[in-house]
């Protein structure tokens, strides 16, 4: 493999980075659309799912972060 190669898990990380990021606009888009119809309690149940489940996304996605930084100085 030649040096300036991206890895396979640097670009695991990219995507799922940038899917991560999409699904959490998306929710927002959601969360300002439903209050903007007042739907308030669906808003509030897809904010109570989104910090639920996206905090722990969110520190996995750090993990292999970093994980994949400390891979790539190695290299």
């Amino acid at each position: 493999m030649r040096s300036n190669q991206d890895s396979r898990l640097f670009i695991l990380v990219s995507h799922c980075l940038k899917y991560f990021l999409l699904a959490l606009v998306g929710f927002a888009i959601a969360y300002v659309i439903s209050m903007t119809f007042g739907a308030a309690h669906i808003a509030l149940m897809l904010l109570q799912f989104v910090f639920a489940s996206g905090w722990r996304l969110g520190l996995i996605l750090f993990c292999l972060i970093a994980i994949t930084v400390i891979f790539e100085s190695f290299r």
